[in-house]
């Protein structure tokens, strides 16, 4: 179960790729001076392409079960056990560019026990929680809580 509702903003993002995908089948059907039938099999791989890829945009984000946490990514997933996982953490990330930062927001982490991280695509600036920052931190510290008490039950 993911603990928290979608953002709309998926449905942009999935928008905007449909129109991407559009606009690369007709300048390459222009462009290559394809005719129908080739034109019509580039259309239809790009659909494919399309809604694969707008199914995991749809799916991505971190579920809670009582077995553990499952990170969905665009490509990948990863599950990992209660037990695995040190803690959550919030990573304040900063992008330097020579003398300039710009400061992305805060994402959460999960520290695993053998020490190495895996991130999450919680951020709070994202398409989920950009318009809701109470729902983000409310994620975060419903994490760190169902956590503890898997910990405990598992103790």
């Amino acid at each position: 179960m993911r603990p928290y509702p979608p953002g709309r903003g998926r449905w942009l993002v999935i928008g905007w790729e449909l129109g991407g995908f559009g606009f690369v089948a007709w300048t390459t059907a222009r462009l290559f001076d394809l005719g129908p039938r080739p034109a019509g099999v580039l259309l239809g791989a790009l659909a494919v392409l399309w809604l694969a890829g707008s199914w995991r945009i749809l799916r991505m984000g971190v579920y809670v079960s009582g077995y553990g946490v499952r990170v969905r990514g665009l490509v990948r997933s990863r599950t990992l056990r209660w037990t695995d996982i040190e803690s959550f953490a919030l990573d304040h990330v900063v992008h330097r560019f020579g003398g300039f930062e710009l400061t992305s927001g805060a994402t959460v982490l999960i520290e695993r026990r053998d020490g190495r991280t895996v991130r999450t695509s919680l951020w709070a600036e994202g398409i989920d929680f950009h318009a809701r920052p109470g729902l983000f931190r409310s994620v975060y510290d419903g994490l760190r809580e169902r956590h503890r008490t898997a910990l405990t039950a598992a103790s």
